[in-house]
């Protein structure tokens, strides 16, 4: 047995008490994500995928979150926007997704578009009622440099901080949001915003967040995770990853993009992650943190499914639900049946497209009726049919509008349409031929209107949604018509059909056929 001198155990003792010190500073934290839950409130049926029965849904989401929670040390829950749409979102002006959103312990939010829905008034009087903060850093009053909303915030757990800023893209902020509902505001380039917050903000705290609403317009189809063609990637996200500095982790949302595992860029170590949205999967990064160094380390990421069959459904969420519904008891009468499943394709000619199109031309009496595919927000299962279904359809405040163009007008939308990017715009009252894989603006092979061959000179009636017929989504040629009519909002002429007919026969395909689809 050795003798230790009192200077060597002196400095034994030391070593060991700085090796654990050190030890003590190297902490785990969890950050779970979601993004587009845009008001899922009841699962879905999981049809793309053999391992799962129903998918998603609010009430499971939060016993999700609740049951990963309990295993982590430390665990943040962010989101990145579009908590509202729906028809209970929008009978209570946004209110229950902020009730939902505090009801399952979010910790902060960035705003999607779709918090605009109602105009940014009725957003800016619901936002304090969220029991964590909103957030957007670079959506500001016309001609003033203040900001809407919060413009960053920083979170504390157990001696680790975490800043987290939050920004839109431009594109989301001009061409998927309603011109009248952000009219007296503006924007200024994410990008540059971000860093100006994240130069203050670096300093104070362990973990730089951004969270982002932007990418492109996410594709409206149940099954896109599994069907390649229609991802939206998340190309913004990753150019603003190469630009920041000091930046940890963004998290992204619109797009509706999935990453199954986080994109690290390969410049600068930002982590990248988003959902596919729907609040069908809850993102899950584990970092490991150097308090010291404040060096951040990704040790696991991916995506945890809502499984909702194997997951309890959580009370407090389930409660708030059925308390909105039971303040709205028009929304559970039933008014149709329907003999057959209306599905969502988001890049080809759908069955629910043309059944709402149909609707329209008929409630205007048009030439043609237009409806965008990432209009239409949900799929219609076989069987009843409540309010409630038909409103989910088309949750917004549009009205239905006639405009008045010319047949070259007409052209120069479907060519539009036939790049793509917003989906394929659904129709009524037109066949189309069109090859996809011509270059753009010479897609279109033959076009009728009404069973007689398109005239550029003549003059074609077309019904469309509000948003549409003043040039958003990017259909400027509808802006340069002639606006004939401005009718009712656009959920009620749906509802008034559906109650009407009674008995829905969904409509056959073929209105739009590309010659280079096989199937």
């Amino acid at each position: 047995m050795g003798i230790f001198s009192p200077k060597a155990l002196a400095l034994a003792v030391a070593a060991s008490l700085f090796s654990c010190a050190t030890q003590a500073e190297v902490k785990e934290v969890t950050l779970l994500h979601t993004n587009d839950i845009e008001s899922v409130y009841e699962p879905v049926d999981a049809f793309w995928d053999d391992n799962i029965s129903r998918i998603g849904g609010i009430p499971y989401l939060a016993s999700l979150i609740e049951d990963v929670r309990e295993d982590e040390e430390i665990s943040f829950l962010l989101d990145a926007g579009d908590i509202y749409t729906g028809s209970l979102s929008k009978k209570t002006k946004g209110a229950l997704a902020y009730d939902l959103y505090t009801a399952m312990g979010y910790d902060v939010i960035t705003l999607g578009n779709h918090e605009f829905e109602y105009g940014w008034q009725a957003l800016r009087d619901t936002m304090p009622r969220a029991g964590f903060p909103v957030l957007n850093a670079n959506i500001i009053y016309e001609g003033t440099d203040i900001t809407l909303a919060q413009p960053y915030t920083i979170l504390e757990k157990d001696g680790i901080k975490i800043g987290v800023v939050g920004v839109m893209g431009i594109d989301a902020f001009y061409n998927t949001m309603w011109k009248g509902n952000r009219k007296g505001l503006t924007i200024l380039d994410p990008t540059e915003t971000a860093q100006e917050w994240v130069d203050k903000l670096r300093p104070e705290v362990d973990i730089m967040v951004v969270l982002t609403h932007q990418n492109r317009t996410a594709p409206m189809q149940t099954d896109k995770e599994a069907d390649p063609e229609v991802q939206r990637g998340f190309d913004e996200d990753y150019a603003m990853a190469g630009k920041l500095k000091g930046v940890d982790v963004i998290f992204g949302g619109h797009s509706d993009n999935g990453l199954w595992e986080p994109v690290v860029h390969p410049e600068t170590g930002t982590v990248i992650g988003l959902t596919f949205g729907q609040g069908k999967y809850l993102g899950y990064t584990r970092f490991e943190v150097d308090t010291e160094t404040r060096k951040v380390t990704l040790k696991e990421g991916k995506l945890i499914p809502v499984a909702s069959d194997k997951l309890d459904r959580d009370e407090k969420t389930s409660d708030l639900i059925a308390t909105a519904r039971k303040q709205y008891p028009e929304l559970s009468q039933k008014i149709a049946t329907i003999n057959d499943v209306a599905f969502r394709r988001y890049y080809r000619e759908s069955n629910i497209g043309n059944l709402v199109a149909d609707m329209m031309r008929e409630e205007a009496g048009s030439d043609i009726a237009m409806m965008s595919s990432g209009s239409i927000r949900v799929d219609l299962n076989k069987g009843p049919v409540t309010v409630e279904n038909v409103t989910n359809v088309f949750p917004f405040t549009d009205t239905l509008n006639v405009v008045k163009i010319s047949g070259k007008q007409l052209d120069e939308l479907l060519e539009y349409s036939y790049t793509l990017p917003y989906g394929l715009a659904q129709f009524s009252g037109i066949e189309a031929r069109y090859d996809s894989q011509r270059p753009e603006g010479d897609r279109l092979l033959s076009l009728t209107v009404n069973g007689k061959p398109v005239n550029i000179n003549e003059k074609y009636t077309l019904a469309t949604y509000s948003y549409a017929a003043s040039g958003g989504d990017g259909y400027t040629m509808l802006g340069k018509g002639e606006m004939l009519k401005k009718g009712e909002s656009i959920t009620q002429v749906l509802i008034d059909s559906f109650r009407e007919k009674k008995n829905i026969v969904v409509p056959e395909l073929g209105r739009q056929v590309d010659v280079n689809r096989k199937s």
